[in-house]
């Protein structure tokens, strides 16, 4: 006989049908589960806010939460997203604290955006906080009350005054201060000087263009710098520097392809920006335009100017200098707005000055001319 079915011995198992419906026995497995409860309405979740005692299991997670935040200086995220500004400069409210780790606290995480600052190596560069370097600025900006998040140390620093300021103001304020090797801050700022320490900061506030217009319109000797197009964060901290010692009331600076206020022009500016204020204005003409209506004399820096720096009679009025970039200098429309496009002498071959030397030199001949008008 074919097959194998006469063997002796053999094994014979019946195979199941497919069940039809549940028969009554599953019917619980139909019912929805209801909708996805919010992480701060989870029990068991460290994002829960409720006032009920919390399970071990949670208030553990918790614990580590917020050890974690401490020791990479951001705020645990732990409870819903509160409301306090935590932006720091001369400007208004910001939208809150930023709910990403940078780099620099989070240690070998993916570098992204062109622009390189100290400590700064962020997934979102308008978002997320800096590392801030040096003695200097972090005294300015801890005298400016910036609310810093994380101060941090290294191991066997030569102890100054500055860094006892520095120190004393941060336990007075509750920054944690964060001890670590001079290795591991060296990594972390990206090779940059940093004399053994640096805070974080939150992202810069800047100021309103309408509200840094009225004040300099309201000073005695108006005074405003533009930057158009100027991409090197350091030649906007040397301007700032410049600007706030030569009697300027503020700078703006376009939204788009410049620099903004990063660690890096913190630290060049020698903590100027904590004193002077910075706005950003989403069209650097329609700006020009609006100080022009406001009585002020717009003069761009041009190596093709045709007037010179030294018979500019308009430096005693109220005044805005337009610093080009370093590559192109003025763009076309912005120096067509401007009223006067003023060329500075020079007496040797060289082409051009740098963009943060030539706003120097401009702005050192208008308070000469101020000073003895």
């Amino acid at each position: 006989m074919p097959g194998n079915s006469q063997r002796r011995n053999i094994r014979q198992v019946s195979k199941k049908t497919a069940t039809k419906g549940t028969g009554g026995k599953g019917k619980d497995t139909l019912k929805g589960r209801g909708k996805t409860l919010p992480a701060d309405e989870r029990p068991w979740h460290k994002g829960y806010s409720g006032t009920e005692k919390l399970p071990s299991k949670t208030a553990w997670k918790q614990d580590k939460e917020r050890k974690a935040a401490a020791a990479e200086g951001r705020a645990p995220k732990i409870g819903k997203p509160g409301t306090k500004d935590t932006t720091w400069g001369k400007g208004g409210t910001g939208k809150g604290a930023p709910t990403r780790r940078t780099q620099a606290a989070r240690g070998a995480a993916t570098r992204m955006g062109p622009r390189v600052a100290p400590g700064r190596k962020s997934l979102t560069p308008k978002d997320a906080p800096e590392l801030l370097v040096g003695r200097n600025p972090v005294v300015e900006a801890l005298r400016a009350h910036v609310p810093a998040t994380a101060l941090y140390l290294a191991q066997g620093i030569d102890i100054d005054e500055r860094i006892t300021e520095i120190v004393r103001t941060a336990g007075d304020r509750g920054i944690p201060i964060l001890e670590i090797t001079r290795a591991e801050l060296d990594r972390l700022t990206g090779g940059v000087l940093h004399q053994g320490v640096g805070i974080q900061v939150p992202p810069f506030a800047y100021e309103s263009f309408e509200d840094l217009l009225a004040a300099a319109a309201e000073h005695p000797e108006p005074l405003l710098v533009a930057l158009d197009g100027v991409t090197d964060p350091r030649n906007l901290g040397a301007v700032i520097r410049s600007a706030a010692a030569f009697g300027a009331q503020g700078i703006f600076v376009p939204e788009r392809r410049a620099a903004g206020i990063t660690a890096t022009a913190w630290r060049t500016s020698a903590g100027a920006a904590a004193r002077l204020p910075v706005a950003q204005v989403t069209n650097l003409t329609r700006a020009l335009k609006q100080a022009q209506a406001e009585g002020f004399v717009v003069v761009g820096l041009d190596a093709d100017g045709e007037t010179d720096l030294y018979q500019l009679e308009a430096a005693v009025g109220p005044l805005v200098v337009v610093v080009g970039s370093e590559g192109r200098g003025l763009g076309r429309l912005v120096g067509q707005t401007c009223d006067l496009r003023v060329s500075i002498p020079i007496v040797s071959e060289v082409e051009s000055l740098n963009a943060s030397v030539a706003a120097a030199v401009a702005l050192a001949e208008v308070a000469r001319r101020r000073a003895t008008a």
